[in-house]
């Protein structure tokens, strides 16, 4: 059986020297060793076309069999936000009362959280990324069209997001209210697609607070083989 191949195309790249390499990934490193996950958001809005560059460039990521897996919802209304907040509390108060270990509750209890959520609501915007389980329409023979690698491509593709918020000047926060059933619910979502993780983003408050807590040193992350 004879396969098509998609048209070939002159990959558009520059070669750098090793030092210009060098000093690139050290600033990369620099910027995004600044960012933190923020609780406490300004009501101040957010230019959304600053908001749909960064889901432009999160959408550039690979993915299995270039499927591009992923659907980002972003929510700027303040009803939705307040219908979406609502839900995930409840959501929360059951991981809170029952269905969190007592190991998970005592490793979160540096973080100083519960199941109140307040900035989902009170970011200016949420961006609700969504992994699709299955490709929209049928296949040759009227079955699903399948996605690969869904799981890996869109965590990939919401790594690219947070790097590309940060750089681009805003906070953001990945909050998982499991179970998310809910979002498909309220954001109206096909039954191919299934929340992946709830995004708020905006600008940290003036007296923005984060928990004093260090990263894991190269040397404890990194195995060499020469």
């Amino acid at each position: 059986m004879e396969h098509s191949l998609a048209k070939h195309i002159p990959l558009d790249f520059e070669r750098l020297t090793d030092d210009e390499m060098e000093r690139r990934s050290r600033q990369v490193h620099s910027r995004l060793d600044a960012r933190r996950s923020v609780r406490h958001f300004d009501s101040a809005p957010v230019p959304v076309k600053v908001l749909r560059n960064c889901i432009a460039a999160a959408g550039t990521a690979p993915s299995g069999a270039h499927k591009q897996p992923w659907t980002f919802c972003l929510v700027t209304n303040q009803e939705v936000k307040k219908a979406i907040r609502e839900a995930a509390e409840r959501e929360e108060y059951e991981n809170y009362h029952g269905r969190m270990s007592d190991r998970w509750l005592e490793d979160l209890k540096p973080f100083d959280t519960d199941y109140h959520k307040p900035h989902l609501d009170e970011a200016p915007a949420l961006i609700v990324v969504f992994k699709q389980v299955w490709e929209p329409g049928l296949d040759s023979q009227g079955g699903k069209r399948q996605n690969y690698y869904v799981q890996e491509s869109v965590g990939i593709a919401c790594g690219m997001l947070l790097a590309a918020l940060h750089e681009s000047g805003l906070v953001a926060l990945t909050h998982t209210p499991s179970p998310m059933d809910f979002l498909s619910k309220i954001l109206n979502r096909p039954n191919y697609e299934r929340a992946f993780l709830l995004i708020p983003v905006g600008y940290p408050t003036q007296d923005c607070l984060i928990p004093d807590i260090k990263r894991k040193s190269l040397q404890d992350i990194l195995v060499e083989f020469e």
